[in-house]
């Protein structure tokens, strides 16, 4: 059974479960407690469409990258990807040097004209050489096939925990590392661009994965789980997290200790300093304790971005960042700049205006 199989099963649970949260907030506004969000019309339909999106999209662009991509029956135009990648990274190499000469000459405003399209031809080539290579040499059919079935373990009971264990654990380092380079951020930026913060918030996920480069859970092949395991194990964890993100639900004693919950989570959604970059784990929290991310809830938690985008558009959704990048390579001077918009953190650029007198304001939450 696959993922989206498994989803499919889940989702009359899911709406059920949004009805139920619905009337447990409704009555807590009642009783006098009405300091949850709730939910909004517009958001929420949003937040649907996103979950809808992140199903179908992904499978779009896979096929869309296919005449790209490194493999047997794909990469038609791959040469024609790097080389476009390698040209223009000359061409803008080239266009740094003569636009840093004080002369007005035509060679001088021509090289400062074309250096943005330049630069941003180079980046989004490059990066989308990378994430195809990347993904292309790191996929659970590639690792298992290269020495994975050798070390099959089987599809039992233990092993299907182990596979959870794994995954969750690779999990917390990609999810960790998608809020720290601004890259991976643009693709997970969609999950946290919700001002409220309920069940269909958990729904509002990702629709450009395919252009990430992460930890990959395909080492749990190499080491001999079996891909559809691995797939299940997938599924479970985002299914795991869709009842986490709720105000209905306050604290769960003992099982705040281990578990991830909907306070640990809120934590993650928050945008007040403290709660910033907190809180990663997916069923776990005890990854967070041990390395060093744990927040616990405390202040009144205010949900969205540091500067929310104001929208209900979901290609806006989905793109602003990219559109934001896109923009801080076009004004980029140098590879140095270019490369930090790009994949350090997403406070870069602020860092780089402010200088070290000031603390700046982080971009991601």
């Amino acid at each position: 059974m696959s993922e989206i199989d498994l989803i499919q099963l889940a989702t009359p649970g899911f709406f059920a479960a949004m009805g139920l949260e619905k009337v447990a907030l409704d009555r807590q506004a009642a009783a006098g407690n009405d300091s949850a969000i709730g939910f909004e019309k517009r958001d929420s339909i949003a937040s649907l469409v996103m979950g809808t999106a992140s199903l179908y999209v992904p499978l779009a662009l896979h096929a869309l990258l296919s005449p790209v991509a490194p493999g047997k029956g794909k990469g038609k135009y791959r040469k024609v990807l790097v080389g476009t990648a390698v040209g223009a990274a000359a061409l803008t190499t080239v266009a740094d040097a003569l636009a840093k000469r004080e002369d007005d000459s035509t060679l001088t405003r021509f090289a400062r004209r074309i250096r943005p399209s330049a630069g941003v031809a180079a980046v989004a080539a490059g990066v989308v050489t990378g994430s195809t290579t990347w993904a292309a040499r790191t996929s659970a059919k590639r690792l298992w096939d290269s020495g994975g079935a050798k070390r099959d373990l089987g599809a039992g009971i233990a092993v299907t925990a182990g596979a959870l264990l794994a995954w969750d654990f690779i999990y917390y380092w990609n999810h960790r590392i998608q809020h720290e380079s601004r890259w991976l951020w643009a693709i997970h930026v969609v999950h946290h661009s919700s001002e409220h913060y309920n069940l269909t918030t958990a729904l509002r996920q990702p629709v450009a994965d395919v252009f990430g480069m992460f930890v990959p859970y395909g080492l749990m092949a190499w080491l001999g789980f079996r891909p559809r395991v691995i797939e299940n194990a997938r599924a479970i964890n985002l299914i795991y997290q869709f009842w986490i993100h709720t105000e209905a639900i306050n604290r769960l004693g003992v099982a705040e200790e281990i578990l991830n919950t909907p306070s640990h989570h809120r934590v993650h959604h928050g945008v007040q300093q403290e709660y910033l970059d907190k809180n990663h784990g997916g069923i776990l929290i005890l990854w967070d304790r041990l390395f060093g991310t744990f927040q616990r809830e405390g202040e009144r938690v205010r949900y969205g971005l540091t500067n929310n985008i104001r929208t209900f558009n979901p290609v806006r959704i989905a793109t602003h960042e990219y559109a934001d990048i896109i923009r801080d390579i076009a004004k980029s001077s140098s590879w140095r700049e270019r490369l930090g918009h790009v994949f350090a953190h997403p406070g870069w650029g602020k860092k780089r205006r402010y200088g070290n007198g000031e603390q700046p304001l982080a971009l991601a939450s």
